[in-house]
């Protein structure tokens, strides 16, 4: 493994006992100090991958190391040096942040002369010093969140896995913990990141990787995969229903308006073109739809978006879904519990 690398998986599988291939040959390679981002459908595998190379779970094949660790022969010393924070918070109820992060020092072997400094250090970051010793069940779903990640943080691990970290938050808790990642990784963490929002990931990762029916099917910059999708994107909306939709499609593939072969696709109010040059030309298709004989209501040109490119690649939004479900009998790691 490179010394410039956190993450480096080789044909990574993992198959359930039910025959299920939740993970299929992936691979991907992550530097020190990256923001690294995962999307991908409900069951499409980026759960079991997290859990995979966080050794909470064991591949049935391939190769994985962590810090310089081999995942599956020294699963421990991965386990050191890692982060993890699960979808759902793990912090007891019935202590204060203060002994929450206590209690995290210890499990994580922090050594006793440095607790009490790394905990007023951790309560700073994530603004939860004025409620030290609060018990966390008074909390708010954001405070536990963000306690959640302090305690993973206590030993200063390098690298840091985020599973859906901000489900269910609403924007202002999910907005205070996006500029607590943001801190962490400004100061050297590597983070891998999976999540349904691509707003964050937009906002938060330098690199993404998408994964399909287990399979890593994109990867780059939301730059450039949002250049991947093919030019501008044109919105038109109509007045009339579906047969006036579907006019409206045949005039913009058929009539040379566009040069080359614009992507073109109803929506739920007109149609959406897709083309290098839909500010050029957009003038052009609302003049050949006027004399088709169709009313346009509306007209707008925007910029790709993530969801723009998720749907190009996988045929579906990633809006409004939830948490990838755990299948059933997932194989365990060797000594994989969580610390």
């Amino acid at each position: 493994m490179s010394e410039s690398l956190a993450i480096e998986a080789e044909n990574l599988e993992v198959v359930y006992g039910d025959g299920t291939e939740a993970v299929g040959g992936v691979s991907l390679s992550v530097p020190r100090g990256e923001f690294f981002g995962f999307l991908g459908p409900n069951g499409a595998g980026k759960t079991t991958t997290i859990k995979t190379l966080a050794t909470l779970l064991k591949p049935t094949s391939g190769r994985i190391r962590v810090n310089g660790y081999d995942a599956l022969e020294q699963p421990r010393k991965v386990r050191e040096s890692i982060g993890y924070m699960a979808q759902e918070t793990s912090v007891d109820p019935e202590l204060t942040a203060r002994e929450n992060l206590r209690f995290a020092c210890e499990s994580y072997g922090v050594r006793k002369g440095e607790r009490a400094e790394r905990i007023e250090e951790l309560l700073e970051l994530v603004d939860l010093a004025d409620v030290a010793t609060k018990e966390a069940k008074e909390f708010s779903g954001g405070m536990k969140k963000r306690l959640d990640a302090a305690t993973a943080l206590v030993h200063r691990p390098p690298l840091v896995f985020l599973d859906e970290p901000t489900t269910g938050l609403d924007p202002k808790a999910r907005n205070r913990l996006w500029d607590y990642f943001r801190r962490i990784n400004d100061r050297g963490t590597t983070i891998f990141l999976t999540t349904q929002y691509l707003e964050e990931a937009d906002q938060l990762c330098e690199r993404l990787g998408v994964i399909l029916d287990g399979e890593i099917v994109a990867e780059g910059s939301p730059a450039d995969l949002k250049q991947e999708v093919g030019g501008e994107i044109l919105n038109v909306r109509l007045e009339d229903g579906p047969e006036a939709r579907q006019r409206a499609v045949t005039v913009a593939q058929s009539a040379g308006i566009f040069p080359g072969t614009p992507s073109v696709e109803e929506t739920d109010d007109g149609i959406s073109v897709t083309t290098p040059t839909a500010r050029q030309h957009g003038t052009d298709l609302l003049v050949a739809l006027r004399d088709e004989g169709l009313t346009v209501t509306g007209f707008d040109v925007r910029a790709p978006t993530l969801d723009d490119v998720f749907l190009a690649i996988t045929g579906e939004h990633l809006d409004d879904e939830v948490a990838e479900p755990e299948p059933a009998s997932p194989p365990a790691a060797d000594g994989g519990e969580s610390q």
